[in-house]
């Protein structure tokens, strides 16, 4: 990370979901076909973040697949009988990660090819037409949010501009799943307070904040999980630091107690 302290802030924010985004296809440009409701729904200013949900950009870069055409494995039999899913379903999960980590009757939580630790590596049959369709992630959000950010930024006067590619993640020690930010362009995903003292002259040590994770659920609270809306503009944030994308977000495997 820089030396560059990254910090984000606020202190009043406006933020509305964009309609009138059309159902996605592999290889159509997401950028472009989102620039008019972008413009028609309020427009884009500097200093905004747009809240894109993984799903739309899947669909884009054909990280769509049918189970109808997916041979489940050996392994993939043996876990999908231990965890009680699909085995094709349990096939593309294992496809898609590095290791699992737990595997109990109805849980399967894996580290993804991303380096995520998310339950069924992300890949999801939700909002993706029913049948036997699957989305899985985007193999490099980071890179996704960067060239949706290449497309928008003009539209917001040449920036700065925050693009935040989510997921709804479970938590391992809270109840009801949240939006976290996957992928991450143009603003730090941290705000780092260490260093930093408060009002009563008391040095922080620990006090790191997963921005980008909380402005991630601001865009679910507003995109909703069944309406179809897949973007969301969150105004009023500054901020100041690198631009690291979201893999700072993670904590290293020696560092986590869910994995040890």
């Amino acid at each position: 990370m820089s030396a560059e302290r990254p910090l984000v802030r606020a202190r009043r924010l406006l933020a509305w979901a964009v309609e009138g985004i059309p159902e996605l296809q592999a290889g159509q440009d997401l950028g472009a076909i989102c620039r008019e409701p972008l413009r028609v729904g309020g427009g884009l200013q500097p200093w905004d973040v747009v809240v894109v949900t993984h799903k739309v950009v899947s669909k884009a870069e054909g990280r769509v697949m049918s189970l109808a055409e997916v041979e489940p494995s050996d392994p993939a039999l043996a876990l999908a009988q231990r965890v009680g899913q699909d085995p094709r379903m349990v096939q593309v999960i294992l496809q898609e990660s590095r290791r699992v980590i737990r595997a109990e009757p109805g849980v399967l939580i894996t580290e993804t090819v991303q380096g995520l630790v998310c339950a069924n590596s992300g890949v999801d049959r939700s909002n993706v037409g029913g049948g036997e369709l699957v989305t899985c992630l985007p193999l490099q959000p980071d890179r996704s949010a960067a060239g949706l950010r290449r497309s928008w930024l003009d539209l917001a006067q040449g920036g700065p501009l925050g693009i935040i590619i989510s997921d709804t993640f479970g938590r391992p020690f809270r109840e009801g799943a949240v939006n976290v930010a996957i992928g991450v362009a143009g603003m730090p995903a941290l705000s780092d307070h260490r260093g930093l003292h408060d009002e009563q002259g008391y040095l922080l040590h620990a006090s790191t904040i997963g921005s980008a994770d909380e402005i991630a659920s601001i865009g679910e609270l507003l995109m909703g999980k069944i309406d179809q809306v897949p973007l969301a503009v969150v105004r009023g944030f500054s901020w100041e630091g690198p631009d690291d994308g979201a893999g700072v977000l993670q904590r290293p495997a020696e560092r986590d107690i869910f994995r040890r």
